[in-house]
């Protein structure tokens, strides 16, 4: 009955904070803003990108005819000798010259751009791998080779890994690179919000230590129904804030779509439904779009989102509880500093570790960083879309969720002696005691 209070008190005392206001409302559109900005900034590129006009000076013969003109960039070819084209330069008649010296030995692999602003790098990045083309034919050309063979002989290779279930027939398509990707942006989440609400909690209890107020609360409830209190009220203000984020985000997106003129702002949408519909007629003969479908089937979402909710409440929890001991230690939050670092650590671990896990998911490595509860938040959403047995969820779940209680109920000692400790400076060893009493 006391915890349901203090989730109460907890919740209400935050979501009531203009702090906590500002930050749900104005978040959504700072997300909608992110999905609008850059298709608006494409559809209106060229009043920011200035057309470019770049003289070539050829001395090899080897580039004329090579530079291909765009909307932004026209490729004129000189006779003139490199000094008058500077000149031209200086006076405004060219954006650049690029000069290519004759070499008495093989074709030119060196080039010098000059201009008096800075030359795009788009347009550096096109020069140079135009030049590598055109070089790398000559060659072929001198050696007697035929360039259209070479072009014919490339061939890609496709290795397809399956894996096989202990059920008989049972095989199943795995693609790697998918799944880590999918996992590490999973483990990033978990991470950045572990660490967001934990220092709520943190910050919390330090706010209650400085104003003397917990002094009053802690006469009429125990110290472990206080830890569990403040712990779950911070995490229904995330999940709180979490959702409005969501639907406020989906809400302004579909009003701005509405105003915005959508064919033109989006033009990179169409471009990408072109694309598609490219792919589809030509899907029988090369095979993309039966390959992009069979990547997302080939993922079991829906373990994925499970152990995604279980993972990412469970680490919330037990490094809350971790927050809560460290805010009842100190005065303020400078003095965190020397205890958080070791507590942001654990995390970052399976993050450095994180190409190797994904290597080898079934390694003991990663098994033992996904069992342990400190690591296990990150290292098991690393494993999750590569397949781990259910038995080994189960007792990464279990034992990361007992951990929790056991640090709860440690943090609650802490904050019996800690909330009492004014004006000292407080080591590790100085809380060792404090669990001991």
């Amino acid at each position: 009955m006391k915890i349901g209070i203090i989730i109460e008190r907890e919740y209400t005392t935050r979501v009531k904070k203009r702090s906590f206001l500002l930050i749900t409302f104005l978040a959504p559109i700072f997300f909608a803003a992110l999905m609008f900005l850059p298709a608006i900034l494409i559809q209106h590129s060229e009043k920011f990108d200035e057309k470019k006009t770049i003289a070539v000076c050829d001395e090899s013969t080897f580039f004329i005819g090579k530079f291909e003109n765009t909307d932004f960039n026209t490729f004129i070819y000189i006779s003139d000798d490199i000094n008058e084209a500077k000149k031209m330069v200086k006076e405004g008649i060219y954006d650049g010259v690029l000069y290519i010296p004759s070499t008495q030995l093989s074709v030119p692999v060196n080039a010098e751009l000059y201009s008096k602003k800075q030359i795009p790098m788009t347009l550096t990045s096109y020069i140079r791998s135009t030049m590598k083309q055109v070089v790398e034919h000559q060659k072929l050309l001198a050696s007697g080779i035929d360039p259209a063979i070479v072009k014919a002989s490339a061939t890609s290779i496709n290795v397809q890994s399956v894996r096989m279930s202990d059920e008989e027939g049972v095989e199943k398509k795995s693609y790697g690179e998918f799944e880590y990707i999918l996992g590490l942006f999973l483990c990033v989440i978990i991470y950045f919000v572990i660490f967001l609400f934990g220092g709520q909690v943190m910050r919390g209890v330090i706010e209650e230590k400085t104003s003397r107020i917990n002094e009053v609360i802690i006469s009429s409830v125990k110290p472990f129904e206080l830890m569990m209190g403040k712990i779950i009220g911070v995490a229904l203000v995330g999940l709180t804030q979490f959702l409005l984020w969501v639907l406020l985000t989906l809400a302004i997106t579909g009003i701005a779509s509405s105003f915005l003129p959508t064919q033109d702002v989006f033009s990179t949408g169409s471009v990408m439904s072109e694309q598609i519909t490219e792919m589809s007629a030509d899907a029988e003969d090369s095979g993309i779009l039966k390959n992009v479908f069979e990547v997302i089937y080939s993922i079991n979402f829906k373990d994925i989102l499970w152990c995604f909710l279980l993972y990412f409440i469970g680490g919330y929890f037990l490094y809350s509880a971790m927050f809560a001991a460290i805010g009842s230690a100190v005065d303020n939050e400078t003095d965190t500093q020397q205890f958080s670092t070791p507590i942001s650590m654990l995390l970052i671990i399976p993050l450095i570790c994180s190409s190797l896990i994904a290597n080898a998911p079934d390694s003991s490595l990663s098994i033992w960083l996904s069992m342990i509860p400190f690591t296990s938040p990150v290292a098991m959403m690393l494993r999750i879309p590569f397949g781990v047995p259910y038995w080994q969820i189960a007792v990464s779940v279990t034992l990361l969720f007992i951990t929790f209680v056991v640090f709860t109920w440690l943090a609650s000692k802490v904050y019996r002696t800690g909330i009492l400790m004014y004006g000292k400076k407080v080591s590790w060893k100085e809380i060792l005691k404090w669990i001991k009493y």
